[in-house]
């Protein structure tokens, strides 16, 4: 059995371009953004053709190798014709932060879906550091900031979360979503930070390496699990 994760991120925010730290602060999309999640839309519509054709293809493919097998073709029920013409999106997950949440309502109303909200799936809390700039957070927090960027991974901001805290539970909630999806078709949209590291654990990439990885506002990851084992079909994929 295979699952596929159509994994995306939110669209562009309300100010992104002044590089703040946004983590838990509920910042909407702007309209740039809308448009790139309805662009992502559509372009995870192609892929479920896609996906559609394969799947027909391999039907036909079995058909005709009974057929030679057998010298006849095969009696009618010894084949199952795939059910629906179109494979579909069977459920839409986000976090509820609304630049997640109101990019996941514009992809699950083209499959008559409403999105799960699940609070794990939501970026990064930087505690005390949130709305502030990089260079804001070290002029005024210099001791901090200094022994963030000696251990990234474990030194969580004052009030915040370390990357490993925020690992633990975004991994724990993508294996809760996968167990409830045996062999189906799932979107999550999410952000930055846990895009990246629910690609560095399906890669097997170590954690420190996790900025290695782009995530463009409204970029596409699909992951096809088989069972357990993951397998990276696209990383940060765009509409052209």
């Amino acid at each position: 059995m295979v699952t596929t994760l159509y994994l995306v991120r939110h669209g562009e925010t309300e100010g992104s371009r002044q590089m703040r730290y946004k983590g838990s602060i509920d910042v909407p999309m702007s309209e740039k953004g809308f448009e790139q999640i309805r662009s992502t839309s559509a372009f995870i519509q192609d892929q479920l053709k896609e996906a559609s054709y394969a799947k027909y293809a391999k039907y036909l493919y079995d058909i005709q190798s009974s057929a030679e097998k057998n010298k006849s073709l095969p009696a009618q029920g010894n084949l199952k014709a795939p059910e629906n013409e179109i494979i579909r999106l069977n459920a839409v997950y986000t976090s509820g932060l609304s630049r997640a949440a109101t990019g996941a309502k514009i992809i699950a109303a083209l499959y008559g879906l409403k999105p799960v909200v699940l609070h794990d799936l939501r970026e990064r809390h930087f505690g005390i550091w949130e709305g502030m700039s990089f260079l804001e957070i070290r002029e005024k927090y210099p001791e901090t900031f200094n022994a963030w960027a000696e251990d990234p991974l474990l030194y969580s901001p004052p009030e915040g979360e370390s990357t490993i805290e925020v690992r633990d539970r975004v991994i724990n909630v993508l294996d809760s979503i996968l167990s409830r999806h045996p062999d189906e078709h799932i979107a999550v949209v999410a952000h930055g930070g846990v895009n990246r590291i629910i690609l560095c654990h399906v890669l097997g990439i170590p954690l420190e390496n996790i900025f290695r990885i782009e995530q463009d506002y409204g970029g596409l990851n699909i992951i096809e699990f088989w069972d357990k084992y993951p397998v990276v079909k696209l990383i940060n994929g765009t509409k052209k």
